[in-house]
């Protein structure tokens, strides 16, 4: 089976490799986002797809729009199968039928629950249980397609964005490499989704890090979580940037915002309970215990958070 391979960011390395090892299945191109300016020197980075594709030896393609400028090359390259993951672009109907077994997409979440750009930051901010992933076949809407198959994993109570992401894409490689034997055999069956359970997800904003601190203790260490490592959660202090990569629910009472303990750790009011800081940052420093920062930094009961 002849696969064409479309995902760019890290979460989509795993299921690639699965894929290219994978008996019966040639990836025969790979495509991705273009290259981008990173970093403080903006220098130009490629995609880790790209890089992973490259290592293997697989040819690589890069578009802006790949409905504008994509359709005679995979016309022209004739795959039996297309797979995305994570690839940040919406297919048009011409290109969703040039393989003969339609396009399949490695989605991270239980659709119909969290279609869209950020499956796994959401499921850690509203405090799910569980998420997983799905494989769905890939229509012309937003991840709203027959799903084929779903494994769900438990979501760890302290567990970070960052650490589920690994788990997810190392489970979406074991899907989507459970799938594509399916389709090779004749066996796969795609169910249509349930439309009154679909909710959506947005694309993550720096802003949407900003802690507000009349929301409940619950909800505002599901925030620093589904933020961490990016873009990290945040507040202000004396008027500058304070990040918060871990925290805690404490039941001390207090006004929101307003440090109630500052004596090894930081416990700051929130709407509901109290929220103890773990590591935190100030503007250009490095993360550190909220102990650490508190031996170098006079913060003291009563200031108050956001200002």
């Amino acid at each position: 089976m002849r696969a064409v391979y479309l995902g760019t960011p890290d979460f989509a390395v795993l299921p690639l490799k699965a894929i290219y090892e994978q008996k019966g299945v040639e990836v025969v191109a790979v495509v991705c986002n273009k290259d981008k300016p990173t970093g403080r020197k903006q220098i130009l980075t490629p995609p880790p797809v790209k890089e992973t594709a490259l290592s293997l030896g697989i040819p690589v393609f890069q578009y802006d729009k790949i409905r504008v400028e994509g359709v005679v090359d995979l016309k022209k390259i004739n795959p039996d199968i297309m797979i995305t993951c994570a690839f940040g672009q919406i297919l048009s109907q011409e290109i969703l039928d040039i393989p003969k077994f339609g396009v399949i997409n490695i989605h991270a979440s239980l659709l119909p629950k969290y279609r869209g750009a950020s499956p796994i930051h959401y499921a850690i901010l509203n405090g799910e249980k569980k998420t997983g992933i799905t494989i769905m076949k890939t229509d012309i809407g937003i991840d709203t397609g027959d799903i084929m198959l779903q494994k769900s994993l438990d979501i760890g109570e302290k567990e970070t964005c960052g650490e589920l992401f690994t788990r997810l894409s190392l489970l979406g490689a074991e899907c989507v490499t459970n799938a594509l034997e399916l389709i090779m055999q004749d066996k796969s069956v795609f169910v249509r989704q349930n439309e009154e359970l679909a909710s959506y997800t947005k694309m993550i904003k720096k802003e949407n890090a900003l802690i507000d601190w009349t929301q409940s203790a619950d909800r505002i260490v599901n925030t620093v979580r589904a933020f961490n490592p990016a873009p990290t959660a945040f507040t202000f202090l004396n008027g500058e940037p304070f990040k918060i990569f871990s925290a805690e629910k404490r039941e001390i009472k207090g006004d929101a915002g307003k440090i109630l303990v500052s004596d090894k750790e930081i416990v700051v009011g929130a709407g509901e309970n109290s929220v103890a800081l773990i590591k935190v940052c100030k503007a250009g420093g490095k993360p550190m215990s909220a102990a650490d920062f508190l031996r170098g930094n006079a913060v003291p009961v009563g200031t108050v958070f956001g200002r």
